[in-house]
């Protein structure tokens, strides 16, 4: 489960802008925000980049033009500038050239793919149609003879390429000019290859499951065999007989995928299974080459506290046991807040890197091949978030900390031996990191929570090159407003717990009033709301509200990150609990500032937000006179089993903790006013969970309101419909706040 955020995020390839019904430029006759600005107009966005690449020389990046081609960028010299695909120049097979939208090279970036019509299938995967071009012959292939398929990938030589298309795996020969299918038995809803199932998707953060070796003679995927597993089934309006999507969904305590790893020698044709241990009810969260001999497979257990790394001979198909590593409550492999991987394989040594909290903070340790650990490189009390490149070559290892506050990320290099740190990111506020193929040049997108930030190009040094991105249109913009900065601080409950916390008051303060506060939580393990970076676009709306006197207030509560594994592990395995203690806390120190109407309190969140607000209406002892809850869990039987038996474990083995904070289970015990609000169409979390609670809300008698958007998925979006939704929830904390 991620939570939702409604930015535009630089580097992003697609924007939520699209989704406008309208794009009239609005121009402020005043200093005050509206909703028509907020969610149709776009001019609260910020600018991005769009399809940004590095290419493989260490010289130049390239940047597709909608509608036009792609223009590849001199690193050193900003004026050196050339378009080296044009689309006019191309015949592109009736595609329309608006309908290009992202585009990979090979590795002698000769050939290169053209993803067009791209849709969206669950949170990562996509279908497109895609085009095959070589550029020195200015010929261009349709792949699959035009239908929509997942994940084109070259090779590492660039001669071939692989897709899903269908459930089955494929691979495009350049030289021969033909397609040929891998896998045979792939079928929807029973068999997948290459591809990763919903649960995977979502909660491991990758679909695509196919791997080449170094070399180009094998390719490796993950087979799913999903045909044990439970269909979920949404029905789709709009037409005179509702259609029925249905999908693999596997709930807590149910059956998963049966997955395996098999191994594809493109030259005999042949596919072997790898071994990899004889239970079936793991998870492969992730895999990847070592070298063109071995394979690397990470492997968990169902309950997600014994990761063990496997190297498998391609050959044979044999494993060797590399490391396993054990916790008391749970590992993260694939940390849905922060861009975190637990490993990173060294091609000059022996050695590889792997990120683990075994200390209480994620470390960087330095092991060898066999498993030994050579040496723990990040031996400080504090988190690292992130391995975002290493230089072999130039013995340097770049990670992203919270050396500077749990509020922060900065970019540090280091030696490989853990020596001679240097911070290279000065700015204050959050970064997020892209290094260049060979490591020599990165490009730093950071804002603060005063500022939309920038997109800047620097040397590995951290020396700044020239802007990319200035988001001086929406600074602008912003400085012609009524509006007070968003503080960053942090409170102490009456139980002596430290929360971090943010705060935006109204522009007219006047600490000797008191006025009225919503809370905005998201409060899930390991995210955290309260960063010093750009909010997004509900930042506005949260502006808007303290234009009409509101206070606006968060709080991260015990569970979420930034803060260690103590901290963020305490609600193991009762989730819901502490978090709702602490955000009720958070509400009783609120009553106890003087410029705080102590009546007038309420909270709302979306997703595990939603949960959390439910039972803060619930079980919040009428501290909150309303909430909304915004595609809520309101039961985690109803949830997919990666998340949830993560942090509750099953519920055969921990009944308890699903039930004592599953908000359906305390509908009696419903304070304030409370509205209820979900998309039909939501795969991630289920419409279920808001029909089971409206059924235990009119069970026990208890009047509430509700709203519901047919078709819409978790990010209720599309057409007027976040306008819609926002301006229903306006109106909800204006008539009962």
């Amino acid at each position: 489960m991620t939570q939702f955020r409604a930015l535009a995020l630089i580097f992003f390839s697609g924007s939520i802008l699209s989704a406008l019904p309208l794009q009239a430029q609005y121009n402020p006759n005043d200093d005050q925000i509206s909703l028509e600005e907020i969610w149709l107009s776009g001019l609260y966005f910020p600018d991005y980049a769009n399809s940004f690449l590095w290419m493989q020389d260490d010289q130049y990046y390239t940047e597709l033009v909608t509608g036009s081609g792609i223009v590849r960028y001199n690193i050193e010299e900003e004026e050196d500038q050339e378009e080296i695909v044009s689309f006019s120049d191309l015949d592109l097979q009736g595609i329309s050239p608006e309908s290009i939208t992202d585009y990979v090279f090979g590795a002698d970036e000769n050939f290169l793919v053209l993803l067009s019509d791209v849709t969206p299938v669950y949170r990562h995967s996509t279908l497109a149609v895609v085009l095959a071009v070589d550029r020195a012959a200015q010929q261009v292939e349709l792949v699959a003879e035009g239908d929509q398929i997942s994940h084109p990938t070259f090779s590492p030589d660039g001669k071939k390429l692989a897709y899903v298309y269908q459930n089955n795996l494929y691979v495009m020969d350049f030289q021969r000019g033909e397609s040929k299918q891998i896998t045979m038995d792939g079928e929807a809803n029973l068999i997948i290859n290459g591809m990763a199932d919903w649960v995977y998707e979502e909660e491991f953060s990758y679909s695509k499951a196919f791997w080449w070796s170094p070399d180009s003679r094998y390719l490796a995927f993950v087979r799913f065999d999903e045909s044990e597993v439970p269909e979920f089934g949404m029905n789709m309006f709009g037409s005179l007989y509702p259609q029925n999507q249905t999908f693999k969904y596997p709930k807590a305590g149910e059956v998963n995928s049966v997955v395996s790893v098999h191994l594809h020698h493109l030259e005999s044709g042949d596919t072997r299974q790898a071994d990899i241990g004889e239970d079936t009810d793991i998870y492969l969260p992730r895999m990847r080459w070592i070298s063109a001999e071995e394979l690397a497979v990470m492997r968990l257990n169902r309950l997600q506290n014994e990761v063990t790394v496997l190297g498998i001979n391609p050959s044979t198909g044999q494993n060797r046991s590399i490391l396993t590593e054990r916790s008391d409550v749970y590992i993260e492999i694939a940390d849905l807040h922060w861009d975190f991987e637990k490993w990173h394989f060294l091609e000059e040594s022996d050695d590889f890197l792997w990120i683990s909290e075994a200390s209480g903070f994620y470390h960087i340790y330095r092991y060898t091949r066999e498993g030994k650990q050579v040496k723990d490189l990040t031996p400080w009390d504090f988190e690292i978030t992130s391995i975002v490149a290493v230089n072999e070559p130039e013995n340097k290892l770049y990670f992203l900390s919270t050396e500077e506050g749990s509020t922060e990320r900065h970019l540090y290099s280091m030696t490989l031996d853990g020596k001679k740190k240097r911070r290279l990111t000065t700015e204050a506020g959050v970064h997020s990191i892209s290094f260049s193929s060979k490591s020599s040049y990165f490009v730093d997108s950071y804002s603060s929570a005063t500022d939309p930030g920038k997109t800047v190009l620097r040397s590995a040094n951290g020396e700044l090159l020239r802007e990319l991105v200035s988001n001086d249109r929406l600074r602008q913009t912003l400085s012609t407003l009524k509006i007070s900065d968003i503080e960053l601080t942090s409170i102490t409950t009456r139980d002596d717990i430290e929360l971090n916390s943010w705060i935006i008051k109204p522009p007219q303060f006047d600490p000797s009033q008191q006025y009225p506060v919503l809370m905005y939580c998201y409060g899930g393990p390991g995210s955290q709301e309260v960063l010093n970076n750009w909010q997004g676009i509900n930042y506005l709306w949260f502006q808007m509200l303290a234009q009409q006197g509101y206070v606006v207030f968060c709080v991260d509560n015990r569970g979420t990150g930034g803060r260690g594994r103590d901290f963020r592990t305490s609600t193991y395995p009762d989730l819901g609990h502490l978090e709702t203690i602490d955000q009720v806390a958070a509400a009783t120190w609120l009553q106890d500032q003087p410029w705080v109407d102590d009546e007038r309190i309420g909270i709302w969140g979306w997703s595990f937000g939603g949960y959390l607000t439910s039972l803060c209406m619930t079980k919040g002892e009428g501290v909150f006179k309303m909430g909304i809850a915004v595609a809520p869990v309101t039961n985690w039987r109803f949830y997919d089993t990666i998340y949830t038996e993560r942090y509750l474990k099953t519920p055969q083995l921990n009944p308890e903790g699903y039930d004592n904070n599953s908000p359906i289970n305390f509908a009696k015990d419903l304070d304030g006013a409370y509205l209820l609000v979900h998309g039909t169409g939501d795969d991630n979390v289920h419409f279920q969970n808001s029909m089971e609670m409206v059924t235990a809300l009119v069970n026990a008698n208890k009047q509430f309101d509700s709203f519901f958007y047919p078709n819409r998925n978790h990010g209720i979006y599309g057409g007027y419909t976040r306008y819609h939704l926002y301006t229903k929830m306006t109106k909800f904390v204006q008539e009962n706040l």
